[in-house]
């Protein structure tokens, strides 16, 4: 994707592209500026997404219109 923004597919088949930047830049969440850390990411058991540093998005908050993007399927 680049920049700090994700393609995510929810379960019930919606694809979005999320923007994170606004999210991230201070305290724990500092160490997304890396590009290698940011791509470090995982989905979490409950969908969401986390990465090592404990830093996460729940599912419900990703579904949401937060800086994201409807993508065609």
């Amino acid at each position: 994707m680049g920049g700090y923004s994700l393609e995510v597919e929810f379960s019930d088949g919606l694809r979005k592209v999320i923007d994170l930047t606004s999210y991230i830049g201070e305290g724990i969440s500092a160490a997304l500026l890396d590009d290698a850390y940011f791509r470090q990411v995982e989905i979490e058991s409950g969908g969401g997404l986390a990465w090592p540093n404990g830093y996460d998005f729940c599912a419900n908050f990703l579904y949401s219109d937060v800086g994201s993007l409807a993508l065609a399927v």
